[in-house]
């Protein structure tokens, strides 16, 4: 291939800019990224094109709180069992299987923009199913569609806004798809607020159709964003990619540079199979070298402990935690739930902006660790309730509380982190079908503990099974100081390097 494809020509003003930028950062491997990270601040076009791809992820979290109120209803108005329920409640979860698993080889086909907007499309037929849903069978049919687009809208919007950002902000950028997930959260539960003292067969349709409005206002602000460079580039579209790399960059320096980094990223493997998505399952599968295997450990690992730690399920359920620890009033169960939200929101966003300072392993390692004692003090709590007749307000303040800071670890270290580890440890080659793969994972995890968790609750009582999760929170902070490495600083091209070395 002719290199200039790649590179600034030479006495070109970039070749010059480029040349000045190596020479000025010799001394450190990343240089352009080293450099820009002792001066952070953000490039207003990545940070545009992020909250536009992010603004997907609001979808999921509406359904997740909304859904935490509007099954109490669906339950009163339609008749149905607590294995409906925690079926009605699971099948969006394991249904985003098939989008995430279809994610990777679409988005390599038409790019990482035309696939968030085919995710918000499928999520708005969905949303429009639930919302005129008749019966129970049509209301799962409805949730059945808008989980195949929650799974395509999970696994692309974390990789298109990695492989959009300069590196010294990567770790901020990327974790806004969690951040709008908990203001969709948010919005679910004020929805649940605010339209609880309607009728029963109204309240909840009302709720979940709802749905539809920011899925349209998503797939029409998707328009607007650029194509993913990283894409442009294997698809061989290097003055598309070069303008974009031009605008969320400092300067046209670091965006040549950027250019020829990702350019030789893409020319390490062969069109036929990076280009067009074959032979990616079997290099992770069949023939992974030691490096893809770390990775592949690493990166399912992580989406397999976000699930697992059980945050999903508490936040479909905490009404009926709630309840069980003695709050009746359904005003009140909601006013608690939008606490929680507020709660979350805000750490989500204090931790966003602190990644690209501290790092990704020491946050994730606090957020994990506070997990495991919250969950255990909320399994006291709640088995201290279990066997009280009069269920003292100190202890139900308690659980409160509990339940609070467990969210609120979570959403300092697992909920962001997870979507940044998914979208950068990846090689090119492999980063949309591998993030898939990882987040297919955590979709069937989530699944499986929101079908389960009333079951097993009823078995060993909410106190046993928080208990039970916070263990698993506690073996999932070993896992992270053992598999997982810091990536702060490092080019998405130079992550993969990472895992060629010992891991701690």
């Amino acid at each position: 291939m002719n290199d200039h494809n790649y590179y600034p020509l030479p006495g070109s003003d970039s070749f010059s800019d480029a040349k000045t930028a190596l020479k000025n950062n010799k001394e450190t491997e990343g240089t352009w990224a080293q450099e820009a990270s002792s001066n952070v601040h953000l490039n207003k076009y990545a940070l545009a094109g992020a909250i536009l791809a992010s603004t997907n992820s609001i979808l999921l979290g509406y359904d997740i709180g909304v859904m935490s109120g509007a099954v109490i209803y669906i339950t009163e108005d339609l008749n149905i069992t607590q294995i409906q329920v925690e079926l009605l409640v699971g099948c969006l979860n394991v249904f985003s299987l098939i989008g995430s698993l279809a994610s990777g080889k679409t988005s390599d086909m038409i790019g990482r923009r035309y696939t968030i907007i085919l995710a918000a499309a499928t999520f708005l037929i969905g949303a429009i199913l639930m919302g005129l849903a008749p019966s129970f069978p049509f209301l799962i049919s409805g949730r059945v569609v808008a989980g195949i687009g929650v799974g395509y809208s999970l696994t692309i919007a974390p990789v298109y806004v990695a492989e959009l950002s300069p590196t010294h902000t990567r770790g901020f950028l990327t974790s806004l798809p969690e951040l709008f997930i908990n203001v969709g959260i948010l919005l679910g539960y004020i929805s649940n607020y605010a339209l609880s003292g309607l009728p029963s067969d109204i309240n909840w349709r009302l709720m979940l159709g709802l749905a539809a409005l920011p899925a349209i206002a998503v797939a029409l602000g998707v328009l607007a964003m650029p194509e993913s460079p990283r894409w442009l580039v294997v698809k061989g579209r290097f003055e598309e990619a070069r303008k974009v790399l031009i605008k969320t960059s400092e300067n046209k320096g670091e965006a040549e540079l950027r250019l020829k980094e990702i350019s030789k990223a893409a020319a390490a493997s062969s069109p036929s199979s990076s280009s067009s998505g074959q032979g990616v399952w079997k290099e992770l599968f069949v023939t992974p070298s030691r490096t893809v295997l770390r990775i592949l450990i690493a990166a399912i690992g992580v989406n397999f402990f976000m699930q697992a730690s059980g945050n999903d399920a508490v936040i479909y359920y905490s009404p009926e935690v709630f309840r069980k620890a003695g709050i009746q009033s359904e005003k009140q169960l909601f006013g608690v739930t939008i606490i929680m939200g507020v709660v979350k929101t805000t750490f989500v966003f204090v931790s966003a902006l602190f990644l690209d300072r501290f790092g990704r392993r020491p946050i994730l390692l606090l957020g994990s660790s506070g997990m495991a004692v919250s969950m255990f003090i909320l399994g006291l709590g709640c088995t201290f309730l279990n066997y009280s007749d009069d269920k003292p307000a100190w202890a139900i303040t308690m659980c409160v509380v509990a339940v609070c800071a467990a969210l609120s670890f979570f959403s300092i270290g697992l909920g962001p982190i997870t979507w940044v580890y998914s979208s950068e440890i990846f090689p090119m080659r492999l980063r949309a079908q591998g993030s898939s793969l990882a987040i297919s994972v955590n979709r069937l995890m989530s699944g499986i503990v929101s079908m389960t968790f009333l079951s097993i609750s009823e078995a060993i009582t909410f106190g046993g099974t928080f208990i039970v999760l916070a263990g698993v929170s506690m073996i999932a902070t070993i896992f992270f100081y053992y598999f997982l490495p810091e990536t702060k600083g490092k080019s998405l091209e130079e992550i993969e390097t990472l895992f060629e070395d010992e891991i701690h």
